[in-house]
């Protein structure tokens, strides 16, 4: 079977297995979003939920975010860890999304990438979930599930395993499957335990077939 067939394949079962793939942080707007993604750099996505609430009801705008004092932001994002970067990221994000697009959060990635904090994972996050764009979002279960089953061989690099997927997958497809591996990754096919007997790709996929 050829990556691409792979790939249509893996996308048909794990539509049936979460058909209602979503992002798993919280958010209502583009902005809070850009923030969670931000405070989920090694942290739990529901430890991040815990904390935006808090951080919203004292600065519920991007101008009251942009104009915080960095020490005020910290302190309440500190249990995200990485407190004092997270918060001067975040900060500096907030301001140049405050003076130079009124508030609003740029939809391409040139201009997200130009962000302070932004990386390709958060940009097309955002292209994918806010915007509705073609869009992959390379995190850690994307990465570590590509390579087990077999969409790509021992690359480890995000922006290298974004680069070989755009080749296999189609465009309107993408996002949705990255929030796709999330859920089995967390569901299923688990870090250093996963559960193969029980997973809707035991027989297409490469690490899979061989227990």
């Amino acid at each position: 079977m050829t990556k691409k067939k792979l790939a249509l394949e893996v996308i048909e079962r794990l539509k049936k297995e979460y058909p209602g793939a979503k992002c798993t942080l919280a958010y209502d707007k583009a902005w809070q979003l850009l923030v969670s993604v931000r405070l989920a750099a090694q942290c739990t996505d529901a430890r991040v939920d815990m904390i935006t609430p808090i951080l919203y009801e004292k600065f519920p705008t991007v101008e009251a975010l942009a104009n915080a004092p960095v020490e005020e932001i910290e302190e309440i994002v500190r249990p995200c860890g990485l407190g004092n970067s997270k918060a001067r990221d975040i900060s500096a994000c907030m301001k140049v999304i405050n003076d130079k697009y009124n508030g609003n959060v740029p939809d391409n990635m040139k201009e997200l990438l130009a962000l302070p904090g932004v990386g390709r994972k958060s940009a097309n996050l955002i292209l994918g979930d806010v915007f509705g764009k073609p869009a992959i979002v390379t995190d850690t279960h994307c990465i570590r599930l590509c390579n087990l089953i077999g969409l790509v061989d021992g690359i480890k690099e995000p922006g290298k395993v974004e680069k070989e997927l755009w080749k296999i997958i189609p465009p309107e497809e993408g996002n949705d499957l990255c929030h796709r591996f999330v859920l089995h990754g967390r569901a299923v096919c688990v870090a250093r335990r996963p559960d193969c007997a029980n997973c809707c790709l035991k027989d297409i996929c490469k690490t899979g077939k061989k227990i």
